[in-house]
C-alpha cells in the first residue's frame, strides 16, 4: 500500500500484488477505523471494486461519484490520503468525500440517492463543453436505489446517450437489509446465470456446428429481449434504455475490471451490477448479522469488533423503550422508518409488532406522505428519522401532513450538533424549517424522563402533526423542574423578587444543563437568572412572554440555527406583545460546521456554560445601562 500514492500507481501492479494490496487495505482500515470510529463494514466491502474503478478510469479526469460517500475510504487511500490518524476528528480527513481535501472528490456526498443526479449533470456539462472523451461513473448501493431521486435520475440518464457508467454496488443492504420490490428484483438477478454468459456459450458452441451454427446464433441474438427475460430478468433496466452488465463478483478484481472496460467502451449509459459483501475479510463484521459493523465507535477492539468501554444509555435507547410501551398500550400506533430501523430505535417495536412497522427504504418523502395516509385510515404513525434527513421531506410535512391536519408524529434522532460525521449530518435545520409550518407542534426534551413524557404527549395529538427531537449519544442526568407554569418547566428561580429578576434564560432541551451551570456562574457575580425549559417550543408558549415581562433581559439557547429558529420566534412573540427587553438569541450560525466532537463545537459556538454566561453578562449590561442610540 505504501507504493500507491495516486491512482495510476495501480497500473503497474500484477494480479498477485493487487490481491496483496486489497489485504493490506483491509488490515489498515480495521486497525485505524477501530481506533477513530467510522464506517467500517461498507468500506471493507468495496476494496476490490474501488481498485478496479481506479485502474479502468482516470480520476479526476473521469468523474467518480460515490453514493453514499461513507464507502469512499478506500478511494481516499488510493488518491493519496493515507493519514487516517485523525479520521473524522478536528484537523483530520472527513468521513465522506470532501472537495476541500482532493480534486478526486467531485461532490461531498453523504445523503443517499443523489449520486446519479450529480452524474447526469456532470455528463451533460462535459458534453456541452466538448469533453467527449471523459466518462462519468456513479457508484450507488442497492439500498440507495430505493430512493425516488435515484429513479428520477435513471429516467433522465436513460433518455440520453451520455457516457454514464452506473455501478450498482449490491450487498443486499443499506444500513440494514434492503427491502422492497427493487431488492426482490436484484435478488432474482443474483440467482440467475445471466444472459451474457449464455450468449457467450452459445456463440462458442454453435460456431463449431457446420452450416447451421451461425444461423442459429444469429436467430438467438435476434431474440435478445425475450431470451433475456427468461435467462436473466434484467428487462427492468433495459426497458429504460440502459445497457446491463452483470451480475459480477465484486471481490474479483479481474472480473470487475473486465465489466468496467466493456462499460467504458460502450459510450452510452450502462449499468454494471456488482455483488459485494459488506464487511468482507473481517470475521467480526461478517458475523454481525444486524448491521455487519456498518459503523463502529471510537476505541473499538479490532480483534472482536466490540467497544472497549460500554457507553451509557442513549437518547435513542430511551425512545426505543418508550415506543414499545406505547405500542403495548395503543394498537393504533404504527412505526415508519426510512432504512434505519435500528439506528432510530424502532427495532424493539418491530420485533414485538412486525405487522405494525413499515420500512420504506431511503425514501423520506414517501414516508411522510404514507404516514398521512395511515392517519387518514385511522392509525397514528410515528415516523422516526435522523433530523438531517427531515429536510428532504419538507414539502410532504407541510402540504401532506400539516395542511390536512394529519395526526402524524415525527421523531427526529441525531438533532442538533452531531460531531464527527460533519456538515451534512448536523441536525441544525429542523427547528427553523418547521417554524414556517402552520399548525405543527414541536417538542424538545432535556433528559430521558422528558423523552418519555413528550413522545407520549405527541402521540396523543391527532388533529395535526407533532415533532419530538433529541440529540445523538448518551443522555445526561435527569434535571428536575422546581415548578411548571402553564406547561413551561422552571428549572431555577432567580433569587430576587418578581419584577426585579435580572435575567431569563430559555434553554431548549439538552442545553438546559449548560444553562443551569451558566446561571450559577452569573449568580456568583451578583446576576440572578431564572432558567426555564419550554418543553414544547412551537408554537411559542405565551407563558414565556409573561416570564420575559418580569425579567430585565432574556437569553434563548438552542442547538439549531439562529436564523428562523425558536429564539427568533420567541423574540418576535415578545415584540408582538410589547415586551421590549434586551434579548440575545444563541444558536448555530448560518454556516456549515466541520466535523469535530460535539462538546468542542458547542463550546466554539458559545453554546456551553461559559458561552451562555458571557451572553447573559452582556445582555444584562444592556438592561442595566442601556446604550445610547446613535
Amino acid at each position: 500500500m505504501d507504493s500507491v500514492r495516486q491512482p495510476r500507481d495501480l497500473d503497474r501492479l500484477s494480479r498477485a500484488e493487487l490481491d496483496r494490496l486489497a489485504a493490506e487495505i483491509r488490515e489498515f482500515l480495521i486497525e485505524n477505523v477501530s481506533r477513530t470510529g467510522g464506517h467500517l463494514g461498507p468500506n471493507l466491502g468495496v476494496v476490490e471494486l474501488t481498485i478496479a474503478l481506479h485502474r479502468v478510469f482516470d480520476s479526476p479526469r473521469d468523474a467518480l461519484i460515490w453514493d453514499v460517500g461513507h464507502q469512499a475510504y478506500v478511494h481516499k487511500l488510493l488518491t493519496g490520503r493515507q493519514d487516517f490518524e485523525k479520521l473524522r476528528c478536528v484537523g483530520g480527513i472527513s468521513g465522506y468525500p470532501s472537495r476541500a481535501e482532493s480534486e478526486h472528490d467531485i461532490v461531498e456526498n453523504s445523503h443517499a440517492s443523489t449520486a446519479l443526479s450529480y452524474a447526469d449533470g456532470v455528463a451533460k456539462a462535459f458534453r456541452l463543453r466538448g469533453l467527449t472523451d471523459r466518462r462519468v461513473i456513479g457508484v450507488i448501493g442497492d439500498g440507495a436505489l430505493t430512493g425516488g431521486m435515484a429513479w428520477e435520475a435513471l429516467n433522465n440518464i436513460a433518455g440520453g446517450d451520455l457516457p454514464v457508467v452506473i455501478v450498482v454496488n449490491d450487498n443486499e443492504r443499506s444500513y440494514a437489509p434492503t427491502i422492497g420490490g427493487l431488492a426482490n428484483h436484484l435478488g432474482t438477478l443474483r440467482t440467475t446465470q445471466g444472459y451474457e454468459r449464455f450468449l457467450d456459450w452459445g456463440k462458442n458452441t454453435l460456431a463449431r456446428t457446420p452450416y447451421v451454427g451461425g444461423a442459429i446464433y444469429e436467430t438467438l441474438h435476434g431474440m435478445k429481449k425475450g431470451l433475456k427475460d427468461i435467462v436473466a430478468p434484467q428487462g427492468m433496466f433495459e426497458d429504460l434504455g440502459l445497457k446491463y452488465i452483470g451480475p459480477i463478483d465484486g471481490h474479483d478484481v479481474d472480473a470487475v475490471e473486465s465489466a468496467l472496460r466493456r462499460a467504458k467502451a460502450f459510450g452510452g449509459p450502462v449499468i454494471v451490477h456488482v455483488l459485494t459483501r459488506k464487511g468482507e475479510g473481517y470475521e467480526p463484521a461478517r458475523a454481525d448479522e444486524v448491521h455487519q459493523l456498518h459503523q463502529v465507535n471510537p476505541q473499538t477492539n479490532p480483534e472482536t469488533g466490540l467497544p472497549f468501554q460500554v457507553k451509557g444509555t442513549s437518547w435513542t435507547d430511551v425512545f426505543a423503550e418508550e415506543m414499545l410501551k406505547i405500542g403495548n398500550d395503543r394498537p393504533d400506533v404504527v412505526g415508519i422508518t426510512a432504512a434505519m430501523l435500528i439506528p432510530v430505535g424502532l427495532h424493539k417495536f418491530a420485533q414485538q409488532y412486525p405487522d405494525r412497522i413499515y420500512d420504506v427504504g431511503i425514501a423520506e418523502q414517501h414516508a411522510a406522505t404514507c404516514a398521512a395516509g395511515l392517519a387518514f385510515g385511522g392509525l397514528h404513525p410515528v415516523v422516526a428519522v435522523y433530523a438531517t434527513f427531515l429536510n428532504r421531506a419538507f414539502d410532504q410535512v407541510l402540504m401532506d401532513c400539516s395542511l390536512h391536519k394529519a395526526g402524524v408524529t415525527f421523531v427526529l434522532d441525531r438533532a442538533g450538533i452531531t460531531g464527527p460525521d460533519g456538515a451534512s449530518h448536523h441536525g441544525v435545520w429542523d427547528l427553523s424549517i418547521l417554524q414556517v409550518v402552520p399548525g405543527i407542534r414541536v417538542a424538545v426534551p432535556r433528559d430521558a424522563a422528558q423523552v418519555r413524557a413528550l413522545v407520549r404527549e405527541a402521540t396523543d395529538i391527532d388533529d395535526g402533526p407533532t415533532v419530538v427531537r433529541y440529540s445523538k449519544g448518551s443522555v445526561g442526568p435527569e434535571i428536575e423542574a422546581v415548578d411548571r407554569v402553564d406547561g413551561v418547566d422552571v428549572l431555577r428561580r432567580a433569587a430576587k423578587p418578581v419584577h426585579e429578576a435580572d435575567l431569563l434564560i430559555i434553554a431548549m432541551g439538552p442545553l438546559a444543563g449548560a444553562a443551569l451551570s451558566a446561571a450559577e456562574e452569573l449568580a456568583a457575580e451578583g446576576i440572578e437568572a431564572t432558567v426555564v425549559d419550554p418543553r414544547w417550543v412551537k408554537p411559542v408558549n405565551p407563558a414565556l412572554v409573561d416570564m420575559a415581562r418580569t425579567h430585565r433581559a432574556v437569553v434563548t439557547v438552542e442547538d439549531n440555527g439562529r436564523v428562523g429558529g425558536v429564539g427568533a420566534a420567541i423574540s418576535q412573540a415578545m415584540q408582538d406583545a410589547g415586551v421590549l427587553r434586551p434579548t440575545k438569541v444563541l444558536g448555530v450560525p448560518t454556516e456549515f460546521q466541520a466535523h469535530d466532537e460535539r462538546p468542542a463545537i458547542l463550546a466554539r459556538l458559545g453554546l456551553d456554560a461559559p458561552g451562555i454566561a458571557a451572553a447573559g453578562r452582556a445582555v444584562h449590561a444592556l438592561a442595566v445601562e442601556p446604550a445610547e442610540l446613535s
